[in-house]
């Protein structure tokens, strides 16, 4: 997708994915998107933690209407690689939504597990709507996601990805750029 005559030292990182420009342009497109389906209302972006909070920060800057925010932490990772299978609630949100016409905001999804957890329970709290925004979505579950992600901005095959907020052990969220992380280059 971009420009790869600047790669990065750390041997892990060995190709740009999706460049900051890249980021930056489908960004505003998102926030477009959300003006236009949501004009006369005040949305709700509920950013997904740690991931989602500097690509939840940038789309709602991009939204040419009032919105509000707040913040889910949820896990299903750990401080591992590898999925548990298990979703937890580490931190729920401040304020109540039913009622609210809420977009939750994910800096990707993957298996779709996290997905479908926070549906179903935030669809329990009576929202007047709920909607998903992702800035990545793995290309390999689109078909498993019924639809569920209204908003998308990349599909990325099957690989670790950093950078834009995405990490390692909590290495490499404030790079600018979306990086293909190679597991094998840092053991």
């Amino acid at each position: 997708m971009t420009d790869q005559s600047a790669l990065h030292p750390d041997p892990a990182l060995s190709e740009i994915l999706v460049s900051h420009a890249e980021i930056s342009a489908r960004v505003q497109q998102l926030g477009q998107e959300i003006a236009n389906d949501y004009a006369g209302r005040i949305p709700l972006l509920i950013g997904v933690l740690k991931g989602g909070a500097i690509f939840t920060t940038d789309l709602a800057r991009a939204i040419d209407l009032p919105v509000e925010l707040d913040f889910m932490a949820v896990s299903s990772y750990g401080s591992s690689t590898r999925t548990s299978g298990v979703v937890r609630i580490i931190k729920d949100l401040d304020d109540d939504i039913e009622g609210r016409d809420v977009i939750i905001v994910e800096d990707i999804v993957d298996s779709g597990l996290t997905l479908r957890y926070l549906r179903k329970t935030l669809l329990a709290r009576n929202p007047a709507s709920l909607e998903f925004c992702s800035l990545l979505v793995r290309e390999e579950q689109q078909a498993d996601l019924d639809g569920l992600v209204k908003y998308a901005g990349f599909r990325l095959p099957q690989v670790w990805v950093v950078g834009y907020g995405l990490d390692v052990g909590q290495r490499y969220r404030n790079l600018r750029d979306i990086w293909a992380y190679d597991r094998s280059a840092n053991s």
